[in-house]
């Protein structure tokens, strides 16, 4: 009798260590999963970073070296830090870092300079962000770096944050 209670416990216990290993797994391939991807970008005619999403993901040309200018709620209502959560290695391509913001948060940099998403561009592609001007120039991240394409023709308003 005792044998078999054993034998029962022994396999409880390997089941259930199965089923932790198994969800380690999983969790520990979610965490790998690629945060940025690349897409081309007809109206720029360059490869541009995007998100998991494909929505166009830019930097500010004021931030740089480990300064962060967009902090304000009112800019991060427009401009969404692409952040992970602690211990997520960013990746999908090569050049990616994680840089900690002054909230502490954990935000994506490609080559140093943090990735954001503008709220206005809701379909992968686009990129109403391109020139936005406010205490520098948003432009679409490129896998050469920043884009150096111009503005639209139609500048977008300058906001103080």
């Amino acid at each position: 009798m005792r044998r078999i209670g054993l034998l029962a416990t022994a396999l409880a216990v390997a089941a259930a260590a199965a089923i932790v290993a198994a969800v380690l797994a999983t969790n520990g391939s979610a965490k790998t999963s690629a945060v940025v991807k690349t897409m081309h970008n007809a109206a720029l005619g360059k490869t541009i970073l995007v998100n998991r999403s494909g929505l166009t993901l830019y930097s500010l040309s004021a931030e740089r070296h480990g300064r962060f200018i967009c902090t304000s709620s009112a800019c991060v209502a427009l401009w969404k830090p692409l952040v992970v959560a602690k211990g997520v290695k960013p990746t999908g391509v090569s050049g990616l870092t994680a840089v900690k913001r002054p909230d502490g948060r954990r935000q994506v940099a490609f080559r140093g300079e943090p990735l954001y998403r503008f709220v206005q561009d809701t379909k992968p592609g686009q990129i109403n962000g391109n020139g936005f001007k406010d205490v520098g120039v948003w432009r679409p991240v490129t896998t050469s770096g920043t884009s150096t394409a111009p503005a639209s023709s139609n500048p977008m308003p300058s906001y103080g944050y």
